[in-house]
């Protein structure tokens, strides 16, 4: 089910590759809305990729966005409206069906209603761990926010460059975040900064997730794409890409020996009984009353209960303590 009041997946994610070098790039466009890829537009990532994985004229994926941003996470407002929606249309798009394909969506109040699509997520046709699966060797270029499903893609990425001005993090640890693909980020983060991470809610820098070992190089921001063609170019030039192929089915195997599958898998479930979890006095819940007065504005006004370096803004940074 299209929705007119957002550009349409192909606006949002653009793809090209290059034959000469092997090197495909997909780009996400949607600035405006710091890159938030819809339902949809997940969908498409997903299929591109797997486009990306069977094509002998791709042996690298870059991904990048444009704007200040790689992106602050996926279309928050939209899931809402979708479980808002008089009809369950735009909950069966995102699982690739349509009404009428005479398709009847699990009824609320029961547990596959929201165990449905969590579930979901963890199949790489679904858009959120695609990469995991990924036979070709990825590169993200990272600048400005890396938050959300942006982050999901840093830690399934095989290289990450950063600009200097980086933030990493997820911002449901704030408000919601029972277990969005944790399991993932402490493999790479290492247990105890992750766990800052996630109990305090603040965003780590560039210079912090890289001596986490979670980048591979970081750059000031007007030499990022330069480093990144740099990195893409050496590994488009060394291996023959059957030989990729294998070593990542080796590094496949490390993972799922890690149990990075068991973790997506972890993830469905508490997000599938998250709606039990009982807010505090004063937490800020993603609720109804919540989408109505704007997610944004919730969210900032949580963001200035915190220190200035905690703060996920770069606005409520630098707006320091008197905010």
């Amino acid at each position: 089910m299209a929705d007119s009041t957002r550009p349409s997946a192909e606006e949002i994610i653009r793809y090209e590759k290059d034959p000469r070098t092997k090197i495909a790039t997909l780009t996400l466009d949607r600035p405006d809305a710091l890159n938030a890829p819809t339902a949809a537009a997940r969908l498409r990532f997903g299929d591109l990729l797997h486009r990306a994985n069977v094509d002998d004229e791709v042996k690298v994926l870059v991904i990048r966005g444009i704007g200040d941003d790689l992106g602050s996470g996926a279309d928050i407002t939209e899931t809402m409206e979708m479980h808002a929606a008089p009809t369950a249309g735009p909950l069966l798009s995102e699982l690739g069906l349509d009404e009428e394909d005479d398709v009847r969506y699990p009824p609320k109040g029961s547990y596959r209603y929201g165990g449905t699509p969590s579930q979901w997520y963890a199949n790489p046709g679904a858009g959120c761990r695609s990469l995991q699966d990924f036979k070709k060797i990825s590169i993200l270029e990272v600048k400005g926010y890396c938050y959300g499903w942006h982050f999901y893609q840093a830690a399934d990425a095989d290289l990450v460059i950063s600009a200097d001005d980086a933030l990493f993090g997820h911002p449901s640890f704030r408000y919601v975040g029972w277990a969005p693909r944790m399991w993932t980020w402490a493999q790479t983060m290492g247990l105890r900064k992750f766990q800052e991470m996630v109990f305090t809610g603040r965003p780590f820098t560039a210079l912090e997730m890289y001596e986490c070992n979670f980048l591979n190089s970081v750059v000031p921001r007007d030499e990022l794409e330069k480093e990144v063609e740099k990195y893409a170019l050496a590994c488009a030039r060394t291996r023959p890409t059957d030989t990729v192929f294998m070593q990542k089915v080796f590094f496949e195997i490390f993972k799922q020996h890690q149990g990075e599958y068991m973790g997506s898998l972890l993830t469905g479930l508490f997000e599938s009984v998250g709606g039990m979890a009982r807010a505090d006095d004063h937490d800020l819940m993603l609720d109804e009353e919540t989408v109505n007065g704007g997610v944004p504005n919730a969210v900032r006004s949580n963001d200035d209960r915190f220190p200035p370096d905690f703060r996920l803004s770069r606005s409520g940074r630098e707006r320091g303590e008197d905010s």
